[in-house]
């Protein structure tokens, strides 16, 4: 949003989405024309080592797509007016009413699926879901903190509620975002604008701190407030993406001593092909909240607006809608 992240440019960017796919090229198996499908930023090749392991999120292809802006192939589908090379955000670009995409980078999912849920489960929510789910594995009777409840931080919060987790507290600075939170799951609510949030996460667990801190926010000062605020032999987990020269702070002789685990955690350390459609099915069931965390929908033409809007902290989840006028 501010340019913190370092890309190659001219480029369209976009990483959420779904669509109908339009025409395939002549080697395309998996999906064919009129199919409904999600975008996935993280394309996974099959192939290589982290592929082969069950980790497709670190695919070595998708990492190379997404710094350098180019299809597998070493190439770009896109041209300006002019017939000058633009190129591809994550292999998807999807802030377009058309676009290009590899087919490793898509999944077929249900024709009854709003393209509206289909965005949100894209990135958001399979993020968050698989934080809780697969990087930390938190089990039933835990305490979780959340810190920092945008896009991903509440689907964090709903799937430690989905989890079993029996405290479930929410840390942001935008009152609004903690009435999201509590919506979704969360149990407590602090302020970390007008409080210590790592003495207030503390003072609600009896002095200890919680078995589980997520950071989803990608500050480092907030980075070390999730790892300080999680109880010895816990487990922190980072989602939040930060700027690229940024370094967070940890105590080397408190990591070991108290024997915490510091951890990443990209895409949810999912298997998207799996989780997306995992997912759909759990909204369907009614324990996957979709619809509470869509505030906003604008029309691509208002694209500037809608990121006014989070950046002012004013929405929970918005989408753009590029069939809209």
């Amino acid at each position: 949003m501010k340019g913190d992240l370092p890309m190659n440019t001219p480029i369209i960017p976009g990483h959420e989405g779904a669509g109908v796919v339009e025409a395939i090229g002549p080697n395309v198996t998996s999906v064919e024309p009129g199919d409904h499908v999600i975008p996935i930023w993280r394309m996974s090749c099959g192939h290589c080592e982290y592929c082969l392991g069950g980790r497709p999120a670190l695919c070595e292809v998708g990492t190379k797509m997404r710094f350098t802006g180019l299809m597998p192939d070493g190439q770009t589908r896109f041209r300006d007016a002019s017939g000058a090379s633009v190129l591809h955000y994550a292999g998807v670009s999807t802030f377009a009413q058309r676009s290009t995409m590899p087919e490793g980078a898509v999944v077929k999912i249900p024709r009854d699926v709003s393209f509206e849920h289909a965005a949100l489960i894209g990135c958001g929510v399979i993020t968050g879901f698989g934080a809780v789910i697969h990087a930390a594995a938190v089990p039933a009777g835990s305490s979780v903190a959340v810190f920092g409840c945008g896009g991903i931080g509440l689907n964090i919060v709903q799937s430690a509620r989905l989890a079993g987790a029996m405290r479930i507290i929410a840390v942001d600075p935008v009152p609004l975002k903690l009435e999201y939170a509590r919506r979704l799951g969360a149990t407590d609510g602090v302020l970390s604008g007008e409080n210590d949030p790592v003495a207030a996460v503390k003072d609600l667990t009896g002095g200890l701190g919680v078995d589980f801190g997520f950071e989803a926010v990608g500050l480092p000062e907030v980075v070390e407030q999730a790892y300080d605020a999680t109880r010895k032999g816990g487990t922190c987990v980072v989602v939040g993406i930060a700027p690229a020269e940024k370094r967070a702070r940890i105590n080397i002789n408190a990591l070991v001593y108290a024997e915490k685990t510091l951890k990443g955690s990209i895409y949810g350390s999912t298997r998207p092909r799996i989780e997306l459609l995992r997912l759909i099915e759990l909204h369907r069931s009614g324990r996957i909240e979709l619809d509470a965390l869509l505030t906003r929908t604008y029309p691509l033409t208002q694209i500037n607006e809608a990121y006014a809007a989070l950046e002012r902290g004013e929405v929970a989840r918005s989408l753009v809608l590029p069939w809209r006028a």
